[in-house]
């Protein structure tokens, strides 16, 4: 896999205090014609470098490969202005029966693309994924499927948000290290063997990623966060996620799976400290 190229911190801080469509809005608010149209042009010019920057991640992440249009099969839903940058949702959803091999979550305008790869094994299921991420400006968020067969398939969603990546991970430093690693699984579905089921996987993690400061010393908290996620079922593979920057603080993720019958959800986190996390959970659940 091929680096991808990222923001240079001033330009990320300029993203921060700025946020794309500041020309855009002024012009809007501009009461002559001129005002107008240099705000159509302004629009064309950034649509301009947007399709730019996500031709160069194309390129990094994929080399050669073509990438085909999937949104008729498809979904990628996040707010269109997300209420919180530092938690936005997004929801990817597979429609049909393709045999999906991965999912690739790419947010153009981060210093850290490359939000999470998502790998399926035998006993998971693909159809639905939501979790929460940061958007440090204003960006489009590409959902990048990859089939059985080696082909690449995308879908698109613009979100407006700023600042997500330097938010600090709550108010103090020390409360947010607290259950570091602690793991929880809501099953979301009752148990019936071989039917898909969705479970909720909430993991207690900071997530520090290098860009926040915190508010007491004002110096940057070096960086520490979730860099492998890996679920199974009674042994075998559900679920693979390589994580970067751009996973929340204290990551909620649902999944699908296939339960071929009773028996017990693995879950295993890995972060760059090299600490490891792990706890198993029986299905179905105990009763109470």
């Amino acid at each position: 896999m091929g680096v991808i190229p990222a923001l240079s911190m001033p330009v990320v801080l300029l993203a921060f205090c700025a946020g794309w469509g500041l020309n855009s809005a002024y012009a809007a608010g501009s009461q002559n014609g001129a005002g107008s149209q240099n705000g159509a042009g302004s629009q064309n010019g950034e649509e301009t470098e947007r399709a730019e920057r996500w031709k160069e991640l194309q390129h990094a992440l994929f080399g050669d490969r073509r990438i085909q249009d999937g949104s008729a099969w498809l979904g990628i839903d996040a707010p269109a202005r997300a209420l919180d940058a530092a938690l936005v949702p997004v929801s990817l959803t597979v429609k049909g029966d393709k045999a999906i091999k991965g999912i690739y979550l790419i947010i153009d305008n981060n210093p850290g693309p490359l939000a999470g790869h998502f790998i399926f094994g035998p006993q998971g299921d693909p159809h639905s994924l939501k979790l929460r991420v940061r958007v440090n400006a204003y960006t489009y968020v590409h959902a990048v499927a990859e089939t059985r067969d080696n082909q690449l398939f995308s879908a698109a969603r613009f979100v407006k948000a700023a600042g997500g990546c330097s938010a600090p991970a709550g108010a103090d430093e020390q409360q947010a290290l607290q259950d570091i690693g602690h793991i929880k699984v809501r099953l979301m579905q009752p148990f019936a063997a071989g039917k898909p089921m969705e479970a909720q996987l909430m993991i207690r993690h900071p997530n520090f990623n290098g860009m926040q400061m915190n508010q007491a010393t004002r110096l940057y908290t070096p960086a520490m966060f979730i860099r492998t996620i890996d679920v199974s079922y009674n042994g075998a593979p559900v679920m693979h996620l390589d994580s970067d920057i751009s996973l929340s603080s204290d990551p909620v993720i649902s999944f699908g799976f296939i339960p071929p019958q009773k028996g017990q959800l693995k879950v295993l986190v890995r972060d760059t400290k090299d600490s490891t996390f792990g706890q198993s959970f029986d299905v179905p659940a105990p009763a109470g």
